[in-house]
């Protein structure tokens, strides 16, 4: 599509949780910097909560690019496991032969014996749960029993959660209190600042290859921001499809007309974009043979994200 009219080698507004385009906000450095303390430390619970489309799942993978070789890790996507399909993950993430026919109790103790063995060759074992509120609870107190794994030193598991907000109001329930008390740090996760946005956009962009000049103009970063809130997938989508509007209308740069089309074209945006189409109307006749051109050329793309 427009990767060559703007000289990029890749797509710099995927959807997908690259570390290559990591932006490190203050919010996510400090978020990663308290995740790396604490696991040195050998920790037990950490939460970091952050809303829909903050970066969690970018920011975990950045975490697992960033651990040395002393660190075993085990990653879930989708937490919606029973308790045994836990404790089975775990077990084979640490190198556990798996059996159907062991029993809970002698998976729990050969899950134990082999934290320690890994413990004594220096090896620590961190447990990474994404989108930890779609956790059940007998699950959640399945993961609290294996913490209770342990020297006299220190924790055998450590286990860091990423969730949504719903994950303390979750955490929040009475007989949960007793996993609450355990976690030893908890950070929330900010969207991206009203002033790093053109900086996120020139990092994502370099990160694509893009060695042009500022490729965003200021109004358009100015409603970019308005309508995304600073969330960074929300970010992504509209300049993706600003981006496909300049392409359908050859324009080397994004404006403020072309973040316009695609503020419209993005449900979590509508409100802003009716207002924005009154306020605009006079720009939707150029618009017109421009959007219909790139709907041409990327079928579904302006308006499938």
């Amino acid at each position: 599509m427009y990767r060559q009219h703007f000289g990029l080698q890749e797509h710099p507004f995927s959807l997908t949780p690259d570390t290559q385009f990591y932006f490190n906000s203050q919010s996510h450095r400090e978020v990663l910097s308290t995740l790396l303390l604490a696991l040195r430390h050998s920790e037990g619970f950490i939460k970091i909560v952050g809303e829909v489309g903050t970066g969690k799942t970018l920011l975990s993978r950045k975490l697992l690019a960033s651990l040395g070789e002393n660190y075993i890790t085990a990653y879930i996507p989708n937490p919606f496991l029973t308790p045994d399909e836990l404790k089975w993950f775990l077990a084979e993430e640490i190198g556990i032969a798996y059996s159907p026919e062991i029993p809970s109790y002698q998976l729990l103790k050969d899950i134990n014996l082999r934290l320690v063995e890994l413990a004594q060759q220096k090896r620590q074992v961190v447990l990474i749960v994404d989108e930890a509120q779609a956790m059940p609870r007998e699950t959640i107190e399945a993961l609290r029993l294996l913490t209770n794994l342990e020297t006299e030193k220190s924790k055998l598991l450590q286990v860091v959660l990423f969730g949504q907000p719903e994950l303390d109001e979750l955490l929040d329930r009475p007989d949960l209190r007793q996993l609450k008390q355990r976690i030893v740090f908890s950070e929330y996760l900010q969207t991206i600042p009203r002033g790093s946005l053109p900086d996120y956009l020139a990092y994502r962009l370099s990160s694509a290859g893009y060695r042009g000049a500022s490729l965003f103009s200021y109004s358009a970063t100015s409603l970019l921001y308005k309508a995304s809130g600073g969330v960074p997938r929300l970010i992504n989508v509209m300049a993706h499809k600003a981006m496909l509007a300049a392409y359908g209308q050859a324009a080397n740069r994004v404006n403020r007309s072309h973040m316009v089309r695609a503020i419209t074209d993005t449900a979590e945006s509508r409100s802003l974009g009716r207002w924005l189409a009154r306020r605009d109307y006079w720009l939707w006749p150029m618009l017109a043979a421009s959007a219909a051109a790139a709907i041409v050329l990327a079928p579904g793309l302006l308006g499938g994200m």
